[in-house]
């Protein structure tokens, strides 16, 4: 019995430091995980993914510069096969903070600023080396035109008159599908400062009455015919819901330009005019006015932005 009792409190004495040992063990590492003033070290280190390997960072560089490399490919050859030089420039993103656009000097009427009247303008202030195409009227209505713009992904704004739309509406009605603006240039086309104010209303409002019906939106941008108005065109623009009147710095036709300023040079910011016309009009296509604007503007190291993106 002696034997067997020491043995008994021998285990008991061996199992209590085991347990004691667990404890302290335990307790270290408790005490290891805690900072001074008692939070758990574990919970304020946040997981972090382990580095990239290098050789994956360098495979997806290659990955963008290829893609890159195709779109530009791309780009070059939709360029030759519309028979451009080069292939036309990627315009910058839009500003976030939209340029303040102001009556160009000289071009005010009475009462322009106090009125709050349409802006007239016909550059873009900005810094940057581009250029907004607008094109007006709307007599030619050719499928090539919008094919050709589609595949350069040249953004373009379009004024148009309802006399000559109106027997193809469906014709715009692709473009502004596209992601092209349609804008108002009056009804009829006519000289408006000959007209009075509610003959000039007539023609404006009742444009905007149109594009709202036939393409979804009341229109922010308005042109007067021929660049000619007078204080009545601007207060009727405005009270059916115009916001600008840009007009235009250069005018591309098929087989010249035309300047408004003596230098005979594009400027950053300049808005440039041509005219939904063809051969009955012009020695050429509407497909060959776009590539003597574009070879020009190119050249010179301008990208085409959408002007509605500035405004």
């Amino acid at each position: 019995m002696g034997t067997v009792g020491q043995n008994y409190k021998n285990g008991a004495f061996l199992v209590a430091i085991r347990g004691g040992l667990v404890l302290l063990a335990a307790a270290a590492l408790v005490s290891g995980c805690a900072r001074p003033d008692g939070t758990d070290a574990r919970r304020q280190q946040p997981l972090q993914a382990p580095p990239a390997p290098a050789a994956d960072l360098q495979a997806d560089k290659m990955r963008i510069q290829t893609a890159k490399w195709r779109a530009e490919q791309a780009r070059t050859a939709v360029a030759r096969r519309w028979g451009l030089k080069s292939a036309p420039l990627t315009a910058p993103p839009a500003p976030a903070q939209k340029p303040h656009i102001t009556t160009r000097h000289g071009f005010e009427v009475d009462g322009h600023e106090e009125q709050g009247l349409p802006p007239v303008f016909t550059t873009i202030p900005t810094r940057q080396k581009i250029v907004f195409l607008t094109i007006d009227d709307g007599a030619e209505k050719d499928p090539a035109f919008l094919r050709m713009m589609s595949e350069l992904k040249i953004p373009y704004t379009a004024f148009l008159s309802d006399y000559l739309v109106k027997d193809d509406y469906g014709y715009f009605r692709k473009m502004r599908d596209a992601g092209v603006v349609l804008n108002n240039h009056t009804l009829h086309h006519p000289y408006l400062p000959a007209l009075s104010y509610a003959r000039q209303k007539h023609e404006i409002c009742g444009m905007q009455d149109v594009v709202e019906k036939q393409y979804g939106t009341r229109p922010a941008l308005f042109r007067p015919p021929y660049g000619n108005y007078n204080e009545d065109t601007l207060r009727a623009a405005k009270s059916c819901g115009v916001r600008y009147a840009p007009i235009w710095n250069e005018e591309v036709y098929v087989d010249h330009w035309e300047y408004r300023e003596d230098d005979q040079k594009i400027h950053p910011g300049d808005i440039v005019l041509s005219h939904f016309r063809g051969r009955e009009d012009w020695k050429g296509t509407m497909p060959d006015m776009v590539r003597r604007f574009l070879d020009k503007v190119t050249a010179e190291g301008y990208a085409v932005a959408r002007i509605e993106d500035y405004l």
